[in-house]
């Protein structure tokens, strides 16, 4: 075997023969990275699915050195890159997988996976195969050919999603490619999808690789303290507001800057709301805690956004979401923004505090006085949002059919810290920002940077990856589900035991909603059958969501009432086997629902219509959009 073969000098260096693909095994299993003093593996598995373009190159390392790289078996590759960013998230970053496809649709099927990874700021390595670089034949199967540009590929498609590109035309080239490839990966500031594009002939050509290429290195991924005159510029600040707001985003999570958050809103007196990354930073129940911020917030932390004279931003994004388009703070309120990315912290013409989370937060608490504010102020709100939340969740009829609301609320009795709730898309994602009660800093995963639907089973399986013995929980719906089913065959494989909750509403709850708004009337938002008049209005489709999931190898649980669902929530959570609860959700009403939506959020309304549903909705549009936040 390559690995078996002792390094040579050559040229007074000593190198190894390999082949392109074997060399990169090699260096990827040698790379690791170190934070506050913990060292711990970078890349610690690859996914693939095989064809030809990688089978012969990068299949072949993988075989031949077995004890080097695990590798796990994917049904898609949008899937495998949600798995590995699941993987990546749940490691705080800190840890990665890597993703390998065959050239044509097997390459081009990660792109959106790439950019859910790369719009949340999560590191994956993608290695798809490409065309032949020596071009024996031209074209070859599934070649895009470009008349304009011969070294073009579908590859090429990855470019805007991914942080880092590049084709590895020639053996050489791999070195300088692959240590760009880490140090973006290892980034905070940089980091996302991160893609090497590997043509086919190339994986398989052999090279003498200098030894110091494929030794062991370490990449420190690094804490950057706040500039002392930006620190002073936000001490100040800060001392002079009555009323400030912190809004916690997930930047808080990745730096593990949990503990000082804390601290600072303790000593402080700050109310913290979260964004849908940052939830959990907080425990629910936890003093300074006031829930979900902006579109999907609660009642309690929008109206102190609204009231507030400082808004604190530490590590978010500023999303639409987040801000209620711009309609949610005042026109004269500043903005503060911590965050380790330039580009983040100056949004919203806010005043920047470019650093790490945890070292920004714990700055800021060093430098700040015993200026302390009443956190009655926001209590009596906080707890008239719970009491909203238990109504919420109740479910009075054992033997009713449970409402989507009622259903997070029986889960709710029955998880601890330890638990794990993954979601992304459709009307969850709400329900779960307002209601959901976090009780630990991991335990609440919605990626909602993307919000892809079908991205919630395969992050599952990330997760469990990532935190072994732990439930694992991906809540979806029945439009999410169809979506991208495939990868429980993978769960079923590796042994995973996620569970699977399926809420069948019988079509897109969410965006049906939000078409009922602005005035298009549910259209082709409901799965049901056509109508004599062409309309899809007929009796719902006669799928069986359930059945499917069986036939992919899960163990299925169905539920028909609240009384069921406890029982079958329960026996999942011991299940020691990948695990599916059906349920089929009724629809909520006025009490059994989630509070209304407590801020704005802007999705353009037709100009002109004739039909008067459309009418109402634009004067509705015009009257909200009207309190829009200018910025420079």
């Amino acid at each position: 075997m390559a690995d078996q073969l002792p390094p040579r000098p050559h040229g007074g260096i000593r190198v190894s023969r390999l082949t392109v693909a074997q060399a990169l095994v090699r260096f990827l299993a040698a790379q690791h990275t170190e934070r506050d003093g913990v060292r711990q593996r970078l890349f610690t598995a690859t996914w693939g699915i095989f064809g030809h373009g990688n089978v012969a190159g990068i299949g072949q390392a993988l075989v031949e050195h077995p004890g080097l790289m695990p590798y796990h078996q994917g049904r898609n590759e949008q899937a495998m890159v949600h798995a590995a960013v699941g993987y990546a998230r749940q490691s705080r970053r800190l840890q990665v997988h890597a993703v390998t496809t065959s050239i044509g649709p097997g390459a081009t099927n990660l792109v959106t996976g790439a950019a859910l990874a790369t719009v949340n700021r999560l590191p994956v390595l993608l290695l798809p195969g490409d065309t032949f670089a020596t071009r024996p034949a031209d074209p070859v199967l599934q070649q895009l050919e470009v008349p304009y540009a011969g070294e073009v590929s579908v590859n090429d498609c990855l470019r805007p999603v991914s942080r880092y590109f590049d084709r590895i035309t020639r053996p050489e080239a791999l070195i300088p490619a692959a240590l760009a490839a880490v140090r973006v990966l290892t980034d905070p500031a940089e980091t996302g999808a991160v893609t090497l594009a590997l043509p086919q002939d190339v994986q398989a050509e052999a090279y003498d690789w200098p030894e110091e290429f494929l030794a062991e290195r370490t990449w420190t991924v690094r804490r950057p303290r706040p500039d002392a005159a930006e620190l002073d510029a936000a001490v100040h600040a800060v001392e002079a507001a009555e009323r400030p707001l912190i809004i916690a985003g997930g930047g808080v999570k990745y730096s593990g800057a949990e503990d000082a958050l804390r601290t600072l809103a303790e000593r402080a007196g700050l109310p913290v709301a979260t964004t849908q990354a940052g939830k959990g930073v907080l425990p629910h129940d936890h003093p300074c805690d006031v829930g979900g911020i902006g579109h999907t917030g609660t009642a309690t932390a929008n109206a102190l956004a609204r009231a507030s004279d400082l808004i604190i931003g530490v590590g978010t994004r500023h999303t639409d979401f987040t801000t209620a388009s711009g309609t949610l703070f005042g026109p004269d309120t500043p903005l503060l923004n911590l965050n380790i990315t330039a580009f983040d912290a100056h949004k919203q013409a806010a005043r920047s505090l470019v650093a790490d989370a945890r070292e920004g937060l714990t700055a800021l608490t060093e430098r700040l006085g015993g200026h302390h504010r009443d956190a009655a102020r926001w209590a009596s709100a906080k707890e008239d949002w719970q009491r909203r939340t238990d109504r919420a969740y109740a479910a009075p009829d054992a033997d009713a059919r449970p409402t989507q609301t009622q259903v997070l609320g029986v889960l709710d009795t029955l998880v601890t810290g330890d638990d794990i709730l993954i979601n992304a898309a459709g009307s969850l994602p709400g329900d779960l920002h307002k209601l959901w009660r976090a009780r630990s800093a991991d335990q609440y995963h919605v990626e909602y940077g993307y919000s892809c639907m079908g991205y919630e089973i395969p992050a599952a399986i990330g997760v469990a990856l990532a935190a072994p013995g732990r439930p694992v929980w991906a809540l979806v719906g029945d439009g999410t589900y169809l979506m991208n089913p495939t990868e429980i065959v993978t769960a079923v494989q590796e042994e995973l035991p996620i569970k699977v909750v399926i809420l069948d509403n019988h079509g897109y709850a969410s965006i049906g909603g939000l078409s009922e708004a602005v005035g298009a009337e549910r259209y082709g938002t409901d799965y049901r059958l056509r109508a004599p008049d062409g309309s899809f209005t007929g009796p719902p489709l006669p799928v069986d969501l359930a059945a499917n999931a069986a036939s992919l190898g899960m163990r299925v649980l169905r539920a028909r009432t609240v009384r069921d669902l406890r029982e079958a929530l329960a026996d999942a959570r011991r299940a020691t086997v990948p695990t599916c609860v059906y349920v089929e959700t009724e629809t909520a009403d006025s009490v059994s629902g989630p509070p209304p939506a407590q801020a704005w959020w802007d999705v353009p309304v037709a100009e002109t219509s004739t039909r008067s549903s459309a009418v109402r909705a634009r004067e509705e549009y015009d009257r909200h959009v009207t309190a829009r936040r200018r910025h420079l």
